[in-house]
């Protein structure tokens, strides 16, 4: 499913979406992510503040990804025929 953010607000609504998703609370992804609920709380309340680097790691332990393609892409492609 495709859900794109537009601006940096939307972060944090995505990522508590994408949790809950998973089935975890703020504590158990923390646990995945080796740092503590106060922590993670103050990642999701304001990930736009995180680095790329933890921000791709709590992706990754939500099984998401970040993808960006312009606006007047039809498809997303990963074909390296694209470079």
């Amino acid at each position: 499913m495709h859900y794109p953010i537009i601006t940096p607000d939307q972060l944090p609504a995505m990522l508590r979406s994408l949790r809950q998703r998973a089935g975890l609370t703020q504590t158990q992804l923390a646990e995945r992510l080796g740092i503590s609920q106060q922590s993670y709380a103050r990642l999701e309340a304001r990930p736009a503040a995180a680095s790329v680097e933890r921000l791709s790691k709590l992706l990754r332990a939500l099984d998401a990804e970040l993808v960006i393609h312009t606006r007047d892409d039809k498809q997303t492609t990963t074909s390296d025929e694209a470079w």
